[in-house]
């Protein structure tokens, strides 16, 4: 991260100063076509997006430079109204497209330095955006922000209303090309960053520091034997001086004896004058080597410099096509959008097909449960008549004088059975109704059906819920047989205990499994009838009689042998 963000500082540093050099010799307002402004708004942007973290979302991971430069505007008020503005340009569609519009303009009002300076002084609002290690976050972000200040001597006029800033691609390569400039592109930035690892820039950097310091240290030396050689003079003109005045006071015997003092004490003066000399010309002699060495260094920094231009522009080139491959990859994934847009909706279809499905299985125990009342209450009907025979044996043997009571109960016992009638006929009401709403749940059926062909997964679902569909139509269907057959039992009730008399003997249901007369066996097509007269049981074909009985004023059912003998009876009694 730290070479990244060396090699982002260099690139910016070379391209706002090509810019600023450029636009002084181009002599006027600049617009959106220069070349040097395209490039320096290609490397902010990539300033700009170095570390920046990455984003989840509904549709997937995203990058957004548009997150940061629009905390600007509550950090500065008047960058509110370049916001305001991006938001309200029709043509953009992303994120990106912001953030490059937001740029331009502010590089328009030469405030472009001052809203950066004021978001990079923010740190905590960067840290939600940027990772710790980003150019912007580092003190390289504050070295682009002062370079920036030199812009505000430029003029710009952009249109950024037409251009389309959200994909800034001239045409789609093919996908064999694409992944050649790809691997090319990959290539050269691997080139570059093993270049720059393995460059002696920084070495050579180091070795003109050295020497620079080296220098400093030569010339501090050589001014300090500046300093001895004049304090050398000075204590020489002392001596001659002192000399002077010597020849004046002393004796010839005392100048000769000062002379060879002053001859030595000179002679030794002149000898660290000669070494310091000496020093000196050795100290120019290594300051010009290390000059010398210096212009090489500088010469061969020139060089790195113009190397890096020239991939730097090689670079700006294959990131252009780099950004027509992520517009290919927005497409992708917009399709997948769509795609995942039609799962849900497939899914949320499945999910009302289930329901319904669970609704008619949930009616379908209710209509169970409405037979299985159906069926106790008949049950209670059979104790309850059963009951009233028994009570009604009891009166006729042992309280024959109380057939006014007996009458009374018998009412009550029609009443009951009235009663019953009505609540069978409001069963029937709801099993009308119940089938009502199955008839309409079949057709809501049927639309499924209709529906689930063009749903693969849920065929044999469906044709499994048919299949159990058409057994308790079966079901039901059977137990209307049995509830009409019911109905008709509990209308013969009222005849049943008008017809009772002394010495007969009603057979009960469950003893009989033959008919008396024809020996056929029951079924569900050859029903029971008892004779009201001898309380047998028989089919319909040889109980197809009816005649009035003592007990009855209305004709009831009897057997053929019965309805025989009252014939014969009858006709016996009129002679």
């Amino acid at each position: 991260m730290s070479m990244e963000r060396t090699n982002l500082l260099n690139m910016a540093k070379l391209s706002i100063k090509g810019l600023i050099e450029s636009a002084l010799s181009f002599g006027r307002t600049l617009d959106s076509d220069y070349p040097p402004l395209q490039q320096f708004f290609v490397v902010m942007e990539h300033c700009l997006k170095h570390g920046l973290k990455v984003k989840k979302s509904f549709l997937g991971y995203n990058k957004s430079l548009w997150g940061p430069l629009e905390m600007v505007e509550k950090l500065c008020p008047e960058a509110g109204e370049i916001a305001a503005s991006v938001r309200d340009l029709p043509g953009l569609k992303t994120p990106l497209g912001r953030a490059r519009a937001w740029l331009r303009l502010a590089l328009m009002q030469k405030r472009l330095a001052d809203y950066l300076r004021l978001l990079i002084t923010r740190k905590d609002l960067l840290s939600d955006f940027y990772d710790n290690s980003a150019v912007m976050v580092e003190e390289e972000g504050a070295v682009i922000v002062g370079l920036l200040v030199g812009l505000n001597v430029i003029d710009a006029n952009l249109c950024v209303k037409g251009e389309d800033l959200d994909t800034q691609v001239s045409q789609r390569p093919s996908l064999q090309s694409l992944n050649g400039q790809v691997a090319a592109i990959l290539d050269q930035k691997n080139y570059v960053e093993e270049l720059n690892r393995h460059s002696s820039v920084h070495g050579l950097q180091g070795r003109v520091d050295n020497l620079e310091k080296s220098n400093s240290k030569l010339i501090e030396e050589l001014a300090i034997a500046k300093n001895n050689i004049i304090k050398l003079q000075e204590e020489n003109h002392q001596l001659r001086n002192e000399n002077t005045i010597i020849l004046i006071k002393v004796t010839q015997v005392d100048v000769d004896v000062e002379l060879d003092t002053y001859k030595q004490s000179r002679q030794g003066l002149d000898e660290m004058y000669n070494e310091a000399r000496r020093q000196l010309r050795e100290e120019c002699q290594l300051r010009q080597d290390v000059e010398n060495e210096l212009v090489v260094q500088v010469s061969m920094k020139q060089e790195m410099d113009l190397a890096m231009k020239l991939l730097e522009k090689d670079i700006h080139e294959k990131q252009d096509t780099l950004i027509g491959l992520r517009h290919q990859l927005d497409e992708v994934k917009a399709i997948n959008v769509e795609m995942y847009t039609k799962m849900q909706t497939s899914d949320d279809g499945m999910k009302q097909k289930n329901d319904i499905i669970t609704r008619l299985e949930e009616k379908t125990n209710q209509i169970t449960a409405t037979m299985k009342q159906l069926e106790q209450r008949l049950q209670e009907a059979e104790r309850d008549r059963w009951t009233a025979e028994d009570g009604a044996r009891k009166f006729k043997h042992d309280f024959a004088n109380k057939a006014d009571s007996l009458q009374k109960q018998i009412a009550q016992r029609e009443k009951q059975m009235l009663q019953l009638e009505t609540d069978l006929k409001i069963e029937k009401e709801w099993r009308q109704t119940l089938q009502n709403d199955l008839e309409r749940e079949r057709d809501i059926v049927a639309q499924l059906s209709a529906e689930a062909q063009q749903i693969n997964g849920l065929k044999k679902e469906f044709h499994r819920l048919q299949d159990e569909n058409s057994q308790l139509k079966g079901i039901c269907e059977e137990q209307e047989q049995a509830l009409e057959e019911l109905g008709c039992k509990l209308s013969e009730y009222l005849s049943i205990l008008n017809s009772f008399d002394g010495g007969q003997v009603w057979l009960k249901d469950k003893d009989a499994t033959h008919c008396k007369l024809c020996e056929k066996e029951f079924s569900i097509s050859r029903r029971k009838h008892h004779c009201r007269n001898c309380g047998e049981i028989f089919c319909n074909a040889c109980s197809d009689n009816e005649l009035p009985l003592p007990a009855s004023p209305k004709p009831v059912r009897v057997c053929d042998t019965c309805h025989a003998l009252l014939l014969q009876r009858c006709s016996s009694n009129a002679t």
